[in-house]
């Protein structure tokens, strides 16, 4: 099955034929860097991170591009409340954006421009669209004509007529017309500044990407990514000025990404409603975070709440359950069936084939816009046929004939995760990491006055045995909640309670 993808210029999914059937052109629009970035913004960089992974795991050689906007209203303006310079602002923002992404486990961009490294250029497109009658120059200010371009609108799907200026589109009385947008803004007193043909200034918003994108991967490209709050004016604008400045086709395939919603309003610095990404990850693991996302498709909104990435932290704690309980067996090789009335021939084929279909829907999925909501829900088959084998099934057998299955069916789940950029801890917790209040929580509950972690928590698994098997349910509800609020992850399994210490 070929890879589909839904193009918002058509609006609709199309086959994915990049301009060399090896190779994939990308560019997503990056931070404007004058401040940490929200969990809203990682939402978009960690779509097009998944997007690029899954294209390599297929096989293209993925050039991917992302600017950084070291120059801008927002940047001057947060730069003179701080009163230090402009530049300065920016670098410490760039560094704390990089350092965000890797610990989010975002890929390096294979190239990374910055804007006020590019002045040059964006001069030279300025030039060239003053020269062919779509810009036009008032008192060292230069703006695109926006009616000069016929298909001004096409991507947003929006009449020309009917437009009002829209997000960073500045109300001039010097324009020709409301909607025009700059390219070269007179600077100011105290703003960064760049000698030009029409004065010192600096280069409106919406210029760089143009300039950047061509120069890095030449022109169509074969995917412009961004969130879906960019598409008019930012990429609208984009799309108007390189087809004008070129006479080309700008890009074959725009890919928008949903935002992250607070009670179903985008969330935003502006609206206040937001969490920096710094703060989700000091609480919450790089894996569960990015499990949090997946698990809606990409191009939806997403509602966050830390109830939502409190159901993905469990949600990584049953596919690592499996994964920590095969390691576990290979020390011991004391799993030996359970449960379960099949024969073991079933089991081994029950598991054989769960773990062909979950490559086979994993790629299906995938294939289908990057669908990872679909793909996810396969991996958790996967998982559940896994648990099943061990705690139902024969589990590694008495002489550990059942590993050689049981570790394919482990790797057949750690690979299409691993695609997704998710790292599986599998490795038993050491008791050195338990909680120091466990042995509190052993003591009220299980009478336990010893001094050893492991111990406490191997009696309070006893003691919840026992409180089930009386049916007194609210001594083992009790149970699994405080030890949940200590990190713990507690399972109900055919031989019992288990518990295991979360990350």
């Amino acid at each position: 099955m070929a890879i589909r993808v839904y193009n918002t210029m058509t609006r609709t999914k199309e086959a994915f034929v990049p301009r060399d059937p090896e190779k994939v052109a990308m560019y997503v629009c990056g931070p404007t860097v004058y401040n940490h970035i929200h969990i809203g913004n990682a939402r978009t960089f960690l779509t097009f991170d998944i997007i690029r992974r899954y294209l390599t795991w297929r096989g293209y050689d993925v050039t991917f591009v992302q600017n950084i906007t070291d120059v801008d209203d927002k940047i001057i303006n947060r730069a003179a409340e701080q009163g230090i310079p402009a530049i300065e602002l920016a670098e410490t923002f760039t560094a704390a954006f990089r350092s965000a992404m890797a610990e989010l486990g975002i890929e390096k961009p294979s190239r990374q421009p910055m804007a006020t490294q590019t002045i040059p250029q964006m001069i030279g497109m300025v030039e060239r669209l003053i020269a062919t009658g779509h810009a036009y120059e008032v008192d060292g200010d230069v703006y695109f004509s926006v009616r000069s371009f016929p298909g001004y609108g096409k991507l947003s799907g929006r009449d020309i007529d009917d437009l009002e200026s829209g997000s960073r589109v500045e109300v001039d009385t010097r324009k020709n017309d409301p909607l025009d947008f700059a390219l070269w803004k007179t600077a100011k007193p105290g703003e960064p500044r760049w000698p030009s043909p029409w004065g010192e200034g600096r280069p409106g918003w919406h210029l760089e990407c143009s300039v950047m994108s061509e120069e890095e991967l030449g022109l169509p490209f074969d995917i412009h990514g961004g969130a879906s709050d960019l598409i008019f004016p930012h990429h609208e604008n984009e799309l108007a000025q390189s087809e004008a400045a070129t006479g080309e086709t700008f890009v074959k395939y725009w890919l928008h990404g949903g935002l992250l919603q607070v009670n179903a309003e985008k969330m935003s610095k502006s609206l206040g409603n937001f969490m920096l990404l710094k703060d989700v990850l000091a609480v919450y693991p790089t894996p569960v975070v990015r499990l949090f996302m997946m698990q809606t498709h990409y191009r939806s909104p997403l509602e966050f709440s830390t109830d939502r990435l409190d159901e993905a932290r469990t949600a990584y704690e049953r596919v690592a359950g499996p994964l920590r309980d095969l390691e576990i067996a290979k020390r011991s090789r004391a799993r030996e069936r359970v449960a379960g009335d099949d024969g073991t021939g079933v089991w081994v084929t029950r598991l054989t084939k769960a773990i062909a279909d979950c490559r086979a829907r994993f790629t299906e999925d995938m294939d289908d816009d990057f669908n990872t909501a679909g793909a996810l829900a396969a991996v958790f088959g996967l998982v559940r046929e896994m648990n099943a084998f061990i705690w139902e099934g024969p589990g590694i057998g008495a002489h550990g004939e059942n590993l050689p299955l049981l570790e394919r069916a482990a790797a057949g789940i750690k690979e299409p995760l691993a695609v997704l950029g998710i790292e599986i801890d599998a490795h038993p917790v050491r008791v050195a990491e338990y909680p120091e209040e466990v042995m509190q929580l052993a003591a009220d509950y299980a009478g336990y006055a010893g001094s050893d972690s492991s111990e406490a928590v191997d009696a309070l698994r006893k003691a919840r045995d026992v409180a089930r098997s009386e049916r007194n349910w609210s001594v083992a509800d009790g149970m699994r909640d405080r030890l949940q609020e200590l990190g713990f992850v507690v399972e109900d399994k055919p031989d019992g309670t288990h518990i295991t210490y979360g990350r």
